[in-house]
């Protein structure tokens, strides 16, 4: 019996030092505040949710076990203190929260982009978290988890990608009901097949909202490109 718990508890260990890995790659950050960054990305697979207007669908289902010590040994030969966790939703893969302390032991400046719809209570405090208010133009407008706002401190971002002039208006709705600014810097992005930029800015100006307006560089750089 002893033989046999230990080999059970050996087993829960390797789980947890595993995660499903659909790439790694090194490009520049294209988003929230380290925007034009030389950054590391860790993509985790899989994702609970379909936004209509996902770009990483390729994700929901390809990916590779990896061991976390595989994954310091694999980023430790690119040239930069900046990782990004995305996804997916990384916060599926419930190991993704000792992958992002180890980062973070490891000297790394580390970033999560997150949906929004998964706890993020237990993410390590030293990581920087972008979290995701889904509009209804994403159709997954009723995964909002605005318990999570209660972890939300300085440093993080709250972004907001939009669709449309409604998705304007409602994410302008909630920006107010729920004071965002007074838990973080805001990010305002257009869905970038849906919106033009320069609507959005200008209706974000007409408004004098406190948010940042994001573009996303890399697909202006490269286009809709995997790993990059």
């Amino acid at each position: 019996m002893e033989a046999s718990a230990q080999a059970n508890s050996t087993t829960q260990q390797q789980a947890v030092s595993e995660l499903s890995i659909n790439e790694i790659f090194f490009s520049l950050q294209g988003e929230s505040t380290k925007v034009g960054l030389p950054t590391i990305f860790i993509r985790l697979s899989g994702c609970p949710l379909r936004c209509q207007y996902c770009d990483t669908e390729y994700a929901f289902h390809n990916g590779e076990k990896m061991s976390i010590d595989d994954i310091i040994q694999i980023i430790s030969q690119y040239r930069t203190r900046h990782v990004t966790v995305t996804g997916g939703e990384p916060l599926a893969q419930y190991s993704c929260h000792e992958l992002l302390s180890r980062l973070c032991d490891e000297g790394y400046q580390v970033s999560l982009e997150t949906s929004g719809a998964i706890d993020i209570a237990n993410v390590d405090e030293r990581v920087m978290k972008i979290v995701d208010i889904k509009t209804p133009a994403s159709t997954e407008e009723d995964k909002n988890k605005f318990e999570n706002l209660a972890y939300i401190n300085n440093d993080d971002q709250i972004k907001f990608v939009i669709c449309d002039q409604s998705d304007y208006e409602w994410s302008k709705q909630k920006l107010s009901e729920l004071n965002l600014t007074d838990y973080c810097e805001v990010l305002f992005s257009p869905e970038h097949e849906s919106l033009n930029s320069t609507d959005l800015a200008d209706w974000i100006l007409e408004d004098g909202l406190d948010v940042r307006l994001q573009v996303q560089l890399h697909k202006y750089l490269w286009g809709n490109v995997p790993g990059k």
